[in-house]
């Protein structure tokens, strides 16, 4: 468990939160709550509906569609963002790779958060488009693999 003081520190420090005021960050890391989950523990599976976003405090999440691996999130990495926004139900699952914490943004507090302060929404869709250009660079790779094979 964060102390508060700890748990402020962590959250300045994670991308979609850096550039907020201080008394703002206060504020939202002081709603989230604090999740344990054990090793290998699914956090969330395709098809569920998303409420939440998640920030990986320790350990590292698994972000796959069945066998076929996404992303790994190391500590201070969020994840879970899109069906927060869309409201649409996950597109994968997120699945521990060891014991991990979790602070957890409801898309209750979130959308609270946007209201009071839009730079939070701008530094998501940073996130996210970085996250898709990763993507594409992935799927471009494995093309030209598969065009010389």
């Amino acid at each position: 468990m964060l102390t508060s003081f700890d748990r402020l520190l962590f959250v300045r420090r994670v991308p979609i939160f850096k550039e907020l005021r201080d008394d703002f960050i206060v504020r939202l890391a002081s709603v989230m709550d604090e999740l344990s989950f054990g090793a290998n523990q699914r956090i969330f599976k395709q098809g569920d509906e998303g409420r939440s976003l998640y920030i990986v405090v320790s350990g590292r999440v698994r972000v796959h569609i069945d066998d076929k691996q996404l992303a790994i999130f190391p500590k201070g990495e969020s994840f879970g963002e899109m069906a927060v926004f869309d409201a649409q139900p996950r597109s994968a699952t997120a699945t521990t790779l060891e014991a991990c914490e979790c602070l957890e943004l409801t898309q209750e507090q979130l959308y609270e958060a946007v209201e009071e302060t839009p730079e939070i929404a701008v530094n998501i869709i940073k996130v996210l488009s970085r996250r898709i250009r990763e993507l594409n660079e992935k799927i471009n790779a494995m093309e030209v693999n598969n065009n010389y094979t």
